[in-house]
C-alpha cells in the first residue's frame, strides 16, 4: 500500500464543531488579505481566475469563527469533488486547507464517507452538509459518472452561481470544461501552491459574506 494512501487512512478526522468553536473564540482573530483581484479581463463565462490569490472582500474584518456563526450550521466548509486517479493530489490540498488557521473542515470522500452507506446517499449528504465544492475537474473527472452526478447535485442545491461552486481545470483544455459550469469562473491549476491559495481565499471569501449577511439580517 501506497505510503500516502496509508497517510490517508490513518489521518484524524477533523475536529469537532464544538471543539473548533471554542478554539477559535479563545484565540482567532479577524483574518485579511491584500491580495489583488482574480477576476480575468474577459467578461465571457467560463473565465480562468488567472491572479496569484483572489481578493477579499471588505468583509475580511467579519470573524467566521465565532461561536454565533452561521459556518457552524453545516458539518463541513468544503467538499472536495474529485476523481479516484486525483486522491492524492486532493489529500495535499485538505491537508492544506485544514491546517490553516481558520482550521476549514474538509469533506474527503475515501476518509469520511460512512463505511457501509449507499455511494449516492453519502456524496448527497457531502453537498447537502457543505458551505462550498471544489470540482477538481480532470480528465479522470470527465470520465467518472460520479463526479458528474455530484457537480450536478452541487448545481442543484445552488444554481446560481454564488460562490459555492469552485471549479478548478488541472490537464483540461477550456473546449472540454463542463457546460453546465460555463456561467461559473474556474481556477485553472498550473502551479499547485497558487491554486491552493486561490481556493482557500474563495471559501473564505464565501464564509465572510455569509457571516457578514447573517449580521445584517439580525440588525
Amino acid at each position: 500500500m501506497a505510503g500516502w494512501f496509508r497517510r490517508l487512512l490513518h489521518k484524524p478526522k477533523s475536529s469537532s464543531v464544538e471543539s473548533l468553536k471554542s478554539s477559535h473564540s479563545a484565540s482567532s482573530s479577524p483574518s485579511s488579505s491584500s491580495s489583488s483581484s482574480a477576476k480575468s479581463s474577459s467578461s465571457s463565462p467560463g473565465t480562468s481566475l488567472a491572479t496569484s490569490s483572489i481578493s477579499l472582500s471588505p468583509v475580511s474584518a467579519v470573524d467566521i469563527s465565532a461561536s454565533h456563526s452561521p459556518r457552524w450550521d453545516k458539518s463541513y466548509d468544503v467538499c472536495i469533488c474529485h476523481s479516484e486517479g486525483d486522491v492524492e493530489l486532493v489529500s495535499e490540498l485538505v491537508s492544506y486547507l485544514e491546517g490553516q488557521p481558520e482550521s476549514f473542515r474538509c469533506f474527503l470522500q475515501l476518509r469520511d464517507a460512512a463505511p457501509g452507506s449507499a455511494v449516492v446517499t453519502e456524496l448527497c449528504d457531502a453537498v447537502q452538509n457543505s458551505h462550498c465544492w471544489v470540482m477538481l475537474i480532470t480528465p479522470g473527472f470527465l470520465q467518472d459518472p460520479w463526479c458528474r452526478y455530484q457537480m450536478h447535485q452541487a448545481l442543484a442545491e445552488a444554481p446560481m452561481a454564488n460562490g459555492r461552486t469552485i471549479p478548478v481545470l488541472k490537464d483540461v483544455e477550456r473546449k472540454d470544461y463542463p457546460r453546465e459550469l460555463r456561467n461559473i469562473y474556474y481556477i485553472y491549476m498550473a502551479l499547485k501552491e497558487k491554486s491552493f491559495r486561490q481556493i482557500r481565499d474563495t471559501v473564505m471569501r464565501y464564509l465572510q459574506e455569509l457571516c457578514q449577511s447573517s449580521t445584517k439580517s439580525m440588525e
